[in-house]
């Protein structure tokens, strides 16, 4: 049986994600805050730039839950089945 596979993910790629956000964000609040509205579209417009990068978060980290869950069930499942082979002897006879 192979060991499971711990995927991690590497500083730069991590840089690289976070940049990415900060850059997009920052882009477009900019955008928001020159934009040749009155106050009220802007804030409006700023406020559902916050809303969707909380939902955002919000999803990712339901996303990441989830699956952690799976595999910590199908880890718990596999130690099951390796017990029950492990205590299993198909020669053995009952009775003697």
């Amino acid at each position: 049986m192979t060991a499971p596979v711990s995927h991690r993910t590497t500083s730069a790629y991590y840089l690289q994600a976070v940049a990415s956000f900060a850059l997009a964000a920052g882009s477009l609040a900019l955008g928001i805050a020159y934009l040749p509205v009155s106050a009220w579209v802007r804030a409006f417009l700023a406020l559902g730039l916050l809303y969707a990068i909380t939902s955002a978060f919000t999803l990712a980290k339901v996303i990441r839950d989830r699956q952690e869950e799976g595999a910590i069930t199908s880890r718990v499942d596999q130690a099951r089945l390796e017990k029950l082979l492990a205590e299993h002897d198909p020669f053995k006879v009952d009775g003697i």
